[in-house]
């Protein structure tokens, strides 16, 4: 049967992002032979700015990025899984989602996509340098002291250290107004951020994870990057010149591998599409246990279903990646989804980044981030803004 309904789909340009999805769609029409669905994708940089209203117009399905929840229930441009899916789906799929990842985008009531893919901020070293990770933040500075590290710092990912870093003390960023930093730990967590800044080389300010991984992959020198978004590709072999491997988050407090920043991403269907239920279908469907576990996996996909990162097969060719950042991922943090948060962490990150560049003092960039994070609850306080 020829494919007469053609849906439009758009994600991320990594091949983490695409190749799973492109591959799903030839595997998705074996059991819907009339369908097909065109992927387009958009930058990393595109991933964690563009408005998902923008895309909503345009397109049937969309890969997102949790903490724009808050304004897509604004703006009213996607649909309600509840409405598209059983809710015995969404419990089996809630029950077996690595850490916070389902969680990350139910909001005032609905669910409003489902966890394809789970990361957050973990270790990644080069095994051929370093015997084991690193365990702690001290070390990490050691290691940058004589050269060996890549710190991606590039907006919004200096943001990110910075509330990974916070929940590992045990004083985790607040995601209501007036509650953003406790000073004294805030204070604490800039000073261990400047130490490492100062002893890395500067251009870690111009990179993302992408970046500062293809460098640790394609370095002479280089062994660590502490803190940086898992990709699992990087630990394939082959994948770059040298194999990367990922671990826990070195720790600053005392409470092992807590508080990572949660990233992620989730498929979502937009309300402007004339097949919602066909959608909802799919989207169950890649996102289920089996396709994660296998197909997913397989094409070159980081999935976000634990079935698949409890499996041994999805585990050995990434050298065993997920069962190795795993507690990471299980304790880490959900940075605030309020309509208003993308704003605050785009210029947030900027204000974070003066301060480590000594632009501005500890204390006013603090107060700083502090009114930018308050005002960005109140429209009349950010359009003042």
């Amino acid at each position: 049967m020829q494919a007469n309904i053609t849906l439009r789909g758009m994600t991320w340009s990594d091949p983490r992002g695409y190749d799973p999805l492109v591959a799903a769609v030839t595997a998705f029409q074996k059991k819907r032979p009339d369908v097909s669905i065109q992927w387009d994708k958009r930058s990393l940089q595109e991933f964690e700015s563009t408005p998902v209203q923008d895309l909503a117009a345009n397109y049937d399905l969309l890969v997102i990025d949790h903490p724009h929840v808050g304004t897509i229930v604004k703006q009213n441009c996607l649909i309600p899984m509840g409405d598209i899916v059983e809710d015995d789906v969404l419990l089996d799929l809630a029950s077996q989602s690595v850490g916070r990842s389902f969680e990350s985008y139910h909001y005032q009531g609905h669910q409003w996509a489902l966890p394809l893919d789970a990361a957050a901020q973990v270790q990644a070293y080069r095994p051929d340098r370093l015997d084991t990770p690193v365990r702690s933040w001290t070390d990490v500075v050691t290691l940058a002291e004589d050269g060996k590290v890549i710190w991606p710092l590039r907006p919004p990912h200096v943001l990110m250290a910075f509330f990974t870093l916070m929940g590992n003390i045990g004083a985790p960023c607040g995601v209501q107004s007036g509650n953003f930093a406790e000073t004294r730990s805030a204070h604490q967590v800039l000073n261990a951020m400047q130490a490492l800044y100062d002893a890395v080389d500067p251009t870690c300010s111009l990179m993302d994870p992408i970046a500062a991984l293809d460098a640790l992959a394609d370095s002479p020198k280089l062994a660590l990057s502490p803190l940086t978004y898992l990709y699992k590709g990087y630990a394939n072999i082959g994948y770059r010149p040298n194999r990367i491997a990922f671990s826990d988050i070195p720790v600053l407090g005392k409470s092992g591998p807590l508080g990572s920043a949660l990233g992620g991403t989730g498929i979502a269907v937009s309300a402007n599409t004339a097949h919602p239920k066909l959608c909802g279908a799919f989207s169950q469907w890649v996102a289920g246990g089996h396709i994660q576990s296998t197909l997913y996996a397989q094409s070159n996909g980081q999935p976000g279903h634990a079935a698949a990162w409890n499996d041994a097969s999805v585990n050995e060719p990434v050298g065993d990646a997920y069962f190795k950042t795993r507690m990471t991922h299980e304790a880490a943090w959900l940075r605030p989804r309020h309509d208003g948060y993308m704003g605050f962490q785009e210029e947030g990150s900027e204000i974070f980044a003066d301060i480590l560049a000594g632009k501005a003092t500890k204390a006013s960039g603090l107060s700083a981030l502090k009114l930018r994070f308050d005002s960005s609850f109140n429209p009349f306080d950010r359009d003042a803004t």
